[in-house]
Parts: C-alpha cells; sequence; structure tokens
C-alpha cells in the first residue's frame, strides 16, 4: 500500500509540475510547423495560390517547382551562395584578426576602439541603404565593378558592417584562450602570424563557425540593400528575385514564390545541421571570460 501511495503521489507530482511543461512544447512545435507545412502544401498545389491552399495538400503536383526551374531562379541561387559564402569566410577572417589583435596586443586606442565597434553595431546598415546607394552610383564611374548592380560591391558593402558584432563576439571568446600558448609558441621561434593561422584559429573553431554561420544567413535572407545594388536579372539573389513573383497587384505567382521558398530555405537548413555541434559552445564559452 505504501508504495502505492507513493507512485501515486509521484504521479500527481509529474502531472503538476511537469505536465505542462511538454504542453507547451507541443503548443510550440505546432505553432512554429504550421507555416512550414503551409507553405509547402501551397507549393505542391496545381492553383498557385495560397487561398486555394486552405485544404492541405488535397492536390499535389510539381508544375510550381517545374516553373520555377524555367525562371533565373537557378542562377539567384548561385549568386546567393557565392556571395553568402565569400562574405562569411571574409568576415570570419576580419573579425577574428580584429578580434586577436585586441584580446592580445595592448596599444593606444584600444578601449576606445572597442567602445567605438560597439557604438557602430547599434546601426543597422539599413539606416544608411541611401547613402549606400549614392555612394555605389558614384563609384560606379570610377570602378565599375564595385559600383551600383556590382555583386562585389554588394559583397564590400556587407562587409563594411561585418565588424562590429562579430568583434565583440570573438573577443570574448579569444580572451578565454590561455596567453601561455602563445608565448610557448614564441619561445619556438613562432610569429604572430603563425601563431594565429595554426594555433588560435584551430582553438576557437566554435566561434569561428557561429560567425560564419550568422553572417551567411543574415546575407542569405537579406532584402533591402541587395534590392538597392544589384539590378540585373542574372545578378539578383533569391530574396530580391522571389520577391518579384508576388510584387504584381494582379498577377501574383504564389505557387511558384512558395516552391522557391521551400527550396531556399534548404542551404540554410543543411548548413545549421552540419555546424550544430559548434553552435551552442561557440555563442557560451565566450561569456566565461572577456
Amino acid at each position: 500500500m505504501a508504495a502505492e501511495a507513493y507512485v501515486q503521489m509521484k504521479g500527481r507530482r509529474w502531472w503538476r509540475e511537469v505536465s505542462w511543461r511538454y504542453l507547451v512544447a507541443v503548443a510550440a512545435v505546432v505553432y512554429a510547423a504550421f507555416p512550414i507545412v503551409y507553405i509547402l502544401s501551397a507549393s505542391l498545389s496545381p492553383r498557385g495560390t495560397l487561398t486555394g491552399s486552405n485544404e492541405l495538400f488535397a492536390d499535389i503536383t510539381t508544375a510550381q517547382y517545374e516553373a520555377l526551374f524555367q525562371t533565373h531562379f537557378p542562377q539567384w541561387i548561385v549568386n546567393t551562395l557565392v556571395i553568402g559564402g565569400v562574405t562569411a569566410i571574409a568576415t570570419v577572417l576580419m573579425a577574428s584578426a580584429a578580434a586577436y589583435a585586441f584580446s592580445r596586443f595592448r596599444f593606444a586606442g584600444r578601449n576606445g576602439g572597442l567602445t567605438f565597434l560597439l557604438l557602430v553595431q547599434m546601426f543597422p546598415q539599413i539606416l544608411a541603404f541611401v547613402a549606400i546607394f549614392l555612394l555605389l552610383l558614384s563609384l560606379r564611374d570610377v570602378i565599375p565593378i564595385l559600383g551600383l548592380n556590382s555583386q562585389l560591391g554588394l559583397i564590400c558593402v556587407y562587409l563594411g558592417g561585418a565588424l562590429g558584432a562579430n568583434t565583440f563576439l570573438m573577443f570574448g571568446f579569444f580572451n578565454s584562450i590561455p596567453k601561455e600558448l602563445d608565448e610557448a609558441a614564441k619561445i619556438d621561434g613562432a610569429g604572430h602570424a603563425r601563431i594565429f593561422f595554426t594555433i588560435i584559429l584551430r582553438l576557437v573553431a566554435p566561434v569561428l563557425a557561429v560567425v560564419a554561420l550568422l553572417s551567411f544567413v543574415g546575407t542569405f535572407s537579406d532584402y533591402i540593400i541587395a534590392g538597392i545594388v544589384l539590378q540585373d536579372q542574372d545578378k539578383l539573389t533569391i530574396a530580391v528575385g522571389l520577391y518579384q513573383f508576388i510584387s504584381g497587384q494582379f498577377d501574383a505567382r504564389w505557387g511558384i514564390f512558395a516552391a522557391g521558398a521551400v527550396i531556399s530555405a534548404l542551404p540554410v537548413l543543411l548548413l545549421f545541421l552540419f555546424l550544430q555541434r559548434y553552435i551552442v559552445g561557440g555563442l557560451t564559452a565566450g561569456s566565461v571570460k572577456g
């Protein structure tokens, strides 16, 4: 009897203290998954509209995907992956070099530089889109490859705002690496460049992965800056290109847009899965010492 009473008491306690967490988790999963399921159903619907997709997966066809690949969408994917990949790699190199300098060196203006980066990151690039447009418009007459309607120019714009938050994120992580490693390498004759590339970067791989992921996702999903800089159809990114399918007042092609949204989510999803083991460590380890 005592054992049965204990089991009943433990069961009531579980329902009172733990069960509600599962209910909240189920509600959150349903809330997050419904838009994904709805868009997937719309992409497989022959109607090509969102209003006709109330009955999920009532009719299934690949017509929307076939029509999508008859547009410039494949080129948009390549453009986005190239721009996002180059921006992510360059951001990692720039931010890690800056964080290493602030972490390991003591020089005049060090504290002021860190404060300046903190202030800069408070103002997103979107606030300067008019200035960016006018600057690239003027630069096109001098250096066309860096001017308006240039993918390289867009990459330079992204890199211009890459140091603020990323440097601070890496700075705390670099401070958690013992300086004795640097001193031991110097005794063996290694210079700062060799220490940085062969020792430090290997130890801070988690935060490098996080910065690369954040940079790639931010570039991948950007619409305003990319829409201002890029103009030709064969140079557009996915975000700018897909918007053209729904920008018309009377000819919105929601089916093709939904198909493009489903496909464009795959690179980010695969990147998240590939870097999953680095994400938690990269976001938290830098807070240990800073």
